[in-house]
């Protein structure tokens, strides 16, 4: 596959290596984090005029969906400010390394070292998300309470084990980078082997070891990499590349496919499901159930979200991967084996799924920016002039064609990825028909509920 490395533009190169344009972004980020949850404690209830719901829910979520994650992948990582307190203190610095900084620096535990936390706890927030996308306190409390899970296990563990292995949405970013057409790699893996002392995983007087504990040397998938950019700042030997790429060449890594990101998949493509069901579909007493937290409704609704999520999606997708051995019934790889893999055609679908939903509500809900801008926290300024600007829809005609050609881009893309994958799994083309018809029928299910 061509690459193209990004960093001979040397213009391009100063300005990632410097640490500066990476912290003044956290630094925004971090402000506008701190905003939102003192709005969401004492800002106006009304969600639509609220800057913590505004600017999460509506400015932050289209960014990553409709932009950071498809084009950069782990780029969003890279500024999240949920981490940098406690990586701040754990490190004893800001910027280049000076000293020794708090905390007991213990290693994760080795049987959780995985993402099935992740799993849970994305699938935890997503059964209160008609509360969380609405209530500007809950909202509030969720990040509050990110924040200070992040500062926890970074006082407790070492590195960013936080983002590695609890945070629910590195998780999913993780999962749908490998569709970026950026990716952090080494030009040369005998250079990273003939060098002895491993400054991009240990670190040095440039720069940290790497925050997510991987070694650049043996890296092939963007899911675990977390674009932090450390490596290339500790490389003596110039041997870090950012690439540029065709998108989704991670999908044909056949190294580290496990089922905890085969079921990320299907957690993520059926809450986007639910998702469109309950706020775009025709059924009031399903959107109350999910508002109505702690009720018997909301307990049913609860409960029918965990089986379509865990069982109904996942068991109809083994159903369809049991096809695929009547169709070639010869080939090499176990049903387990085979359920993993062609778990990965799922991928594109997701994040399609998750473009499409987004845009129900990005362009509809976008104009409430500029008065929540103005005033932030509901106490009557009007920083910008805007203050006094009224709702307006944008682009409402053409949100519904976006959404058929997303989806059908994102099913188109996952049929490819099958056929491709069926090879891997021991067989011709023919054998990924049960998968693709699968991707169909819910990519189908899926615009009925976007666009009737």
């Amino acid at each position: 596959m061509s690459r193209y490395d990004l960093i001979r533009i040397p213009l391009l190169k100063r300005a990632l290596v410097s640490r500066w344009p990476q912290f003044l972004a956290q630094a925004a980020a971090l402000g506008g984090f701190v905003v939102a949850i003192l709005a969401g404690l004492w800002g106006t209830p009304v969600g639509s005029h609220n800057f913590g719901i505004v600017f999460v829910w509506i400015a932050w979520w289209a960014l990553l969906m409709l932009a950071a994650v498809p084009l950069f992948g782990r780029g969003w990582c890279s500024v999240c400010p949920i981490p940098l307190t406690g990586e701040w203190l754990q490190r004893g610095a800001i910027l280049r390394p000076r000293g020794r900084g708090l905390g007991l620096g213990k290693k994760w535990p080795t049987r959780f070292r995985n993402i099935w936390i992740q799993n849970g706890s994305f699938a935890l927030v997503a059964l209160f998300s008609a509360v969380v996308l609405t209530q500007p306190n809950v909202t509030a409390l969720v990040l509050a309470a990110f924040f200070l899970a992040a500062v926890a296990t970074g006082l407790l563990f070492e590195r960013r084990a936080f983002c590695r292995y609890l945070c629910p949405v590195g998780g999913f970013i993780g999962l749908y980078s490998q569709l970026a057409p950026i990716e952090v790699r080494v030009k040369d893996r005998a250079v990273c082997a003939a060098h002895s002392q491993k400054t991009c995983y240990t670190g040095d007087a440039e720069g940290y070891g790497c925050p997510w504990q991987v070694f650049p040397g043996g890296l092939t998938k963007n899911t675990y990499c977390g674009a932090c950019l450390e490596c290339l700042r500790t490389c003596p030997e110039n041997n870090v590349a950012i690439n540029l790429r065709l998108p989704g060449g991670d999908l044909w890594q056949p190294a580290g496919r496990r089922m905890d990101e085969a079921f990320k998949a299907f957690i993520m493509l059926g809450s986007a499901v639910v998702y469109s069901a309950v706020m775009l579909g025709p059924w009031g007493a399903l959107k109350s159930a999910a508002y109505a937290v702690g009720t018997w409704a909301w307990l049913g609704y609860a409960a029918a979200f965990i089986a379509f999520v865990f069982g109904v999606l996942p068991g109809a997708f083994a159903l369809a991967t049991l096809a695929t051995l009547s169709v070639q019934p010869r080939a090499m790889q176990s049903w387990r084996k085979r359920f993993i893999i062609f778990a990965y055609a799922l991928v594109p679908l997701g994040l399609a799924a998750w473009v499409a939903f987004s845009l129900s509500f990005v362009f509809a809900n976008a104009s409430y920016l500029w008065p929540a801008l103005s005033d932030p926290l509901g106490r009557g300024w009007n920083l910008f002039g805007t203050a006094g600007l009224g709702w307006t829809p944008y682009l409402s005609s053409l949100v519904p064609a976006l959404q058929v050609a997303v989806v059908a881009g994102g099913v188109g893309w996952a049929s490819l990825t099958a056929r491709r994958l069926a090879r891997e799994a021991g067989g011709g083309r023919r054998q990924a028909l049960p998968v693709v018809a699968f991707c169909v029928a819910v990519a189908g299910g899926l615009l009925w509920l976007l666009v009737g």
